[in-house]
């Protein structure tokens, strides 16, 4: 499985993005896929997970009300929505995916596979 993050950028305060985790070699129904991400300086940290299902967990509080994740089965591709961005929401975002997994996991070290990140920038 490869997979890679696009819809980062530069927004403003306020301001929505919806970043895309694409799978290739597999079919990301298969797996447990998760949204992770590390600001300068900071460790990596978990944001949402989805379940095979669609259940998302969010591990955030910082977040909730305002990201969510989905799954489109079609395009082989995950979301994290992102609505009314701040600016402490700026980081590399990475999406993450294992198989093994039955449950969403926080802990990034369980996830096998992994997308290089996707830059979100909010600044005014």
């Amino acid at each position: 499985l490869q997979l890679v993050e696009s819809g980062g950028g530069l927004v403003q305060p306020g301001g929505s993005l919806r970043l895309s985790c694409a799978g290739s070699g597999n079919h990301l129904d298969l797996f447990i896929v998760a949204w992770f991400r590390q600001g300068p300086g900071k460790d990596r940290e978990p944001v949402l997970c989805s379940s095979r299902s669609g259940d998302s967990t969010t591990y955030a509080d910082s977040v909730k009300g305002r990201f969510s994740i989905s799954r489109d089965g079609a395009t082989n591709t995950v979301y994290l929505q992102m609505n009314n961005l701040k600016p402490e929401d700026a980081a590399s975002y990475y999406c993450a995916a294992d198989w093994k997994l039955t449950l969403c996991s926080r802990y990034a070290d369980i996830y096998d596979h992994w997308g290089r990140g996707n830059q979100v920038t909010v600044s005014s």
